[in-house]
């Protein structure tokens, strides 16, 4: 069987990530193509990956290229009309997150390529090693019932370091200027991975706020959700926490009945009748989490079988994020 041909369109930070997941699996799909309006960064990638084709434009490439399916790894203002028009090409496609700017556009988007195209978000964080072997521990039943639950991010990246740089800001320019910060771009990752990990979920309490001057959007929350059996999950994250280092590292506690589950940063230890520990690399897993994902594209297209990460189950993680900033009232204040 030939491989997919693949075409990219956006050639910025994240593409590299996005590219060397499709170079691990060159057997069975190749980049063949890739769109930016930046010329520099379409040859810089092209370079380094041996891509044959550079386009400055989407539609340009969609029209002249003979294409499988399309990656999206544009700016988040960009992913609808993208999605359109690969939907208009009928080619299927995975859009990095978040699929719309808000929740409302994205149900609108998904009921309108419905049909049309096969449509996968790439929410790559639930795909991590820890938190799949997690998930598999939670599957075994090895802690029992979960009673709560606790997920921690506290991180430095937005506080000037001492060469007077905020290294988040450094590395992701683009979190100076958005309104909807450390929730839209950073916790709907944690709330996609809790939803994946302990079920439906619902916000009961948010609190959101700001302590640097160079954002416009929060870089604090207090979250506190509920799990479909009633367990109590809270998230508690910050990109200003003075102490902590500038890279972001997760926690997690699941305490069950039987037992309690703990990621601290690379370590993943299972407590109870059913004791377990494993040790992760953490650079490792985190572009693993993006070969995950795209190979788990490549075989549900192979397979025609269901994307874990399909339209209808990120909506569900779009409305927990909605419901952060309805609940917190942040913007009502702003």
């Amino acid at each position: 069987m030939n491989p997919l041909r693949i075409g990219l369109i956006g050639a910025g930070m994240v593409s590299r990530h996005h590219l060397i997941a499709w170079a691990s699996i060159s057997d069975q799909a190749r980049v063949v193509a890739v769109a930016d309006p930046s010329s520099e960064n379409a040859a810089r990638r092209a370079s380094e990956f041996e891509i044959p084709q550079t386009w400055a434009s989407a539609e340009a490439m969609l029209a002249e290229c003979e294409l499988d399916a399309i990656d999206i790894a544009a700016p988040r203002e960009m992913h609808a009309p993208l999605v359109r028009l690969a939907a208009k090409h009928r080619l299927p496609v995975l859009c990095q997150k978040p699929l719309a700017p808000n929740l409302q556009e994205a149900v609108e988007l998904a009921a309108e390529v419905e049909g049309s195209t096969r449509l996968m978000v790439h929410e790559n964080w639930r795909f991590r090693g820890y938190y799949r072997d997690a998930a598999a521990w939670l599957r075994e039943g090895r802690i029992g019932n979960v009673k709560q639950a606790q997920l921690t991010l506290l991180t430095s990246g937005v506080l000037p370091g001492p060469d007077g740089l905020c290294p988040a800001l450094e590395r992701q320019p683009f979190m100076r200027r958005e309104r909807r910060m450390l929730v839209a771009e950073v916790l709907i990752h944690h709330l996609d991975t809790l939803r994946m990990l302990l079920g439906p979920l619902r916000v009961t309490a948010a609190q959101l706020s700001r302590s640097s001057e160079q954002l416009v959007g929060e870089d604090g929350a207090a979250i506190q959700l509920r799990c479909g059996n009633g367990a109590a999950v809270s998230v508690f994250a910050s990109f200003a926490a003075h102490g902590h280092p500038a890279v972001q590292v997760d926690r997690l506690e699941i305490l069950g009945d039987k037992g309690a589950i703990r990621l601290d940063g690379p370590s993943l230890t299972c407590s109870g009748a059913s004791p377990g520990e494993r040790i992760y690399d953490l650079a490792t897993e985190y572009q693993g989490s993006y070969n995950r994902t795209i190979a788990h594209f490549v075989k549900s297209l192979r397979d025609v079988s269901p994307f874990e990460t399909a339209p209808q189950d990120n909506l569900e993680t779009l409305r927990l994020v909605e419901d952060c900033y309805r609940v917190s009232g942040w913007e009502a204040l702003r």
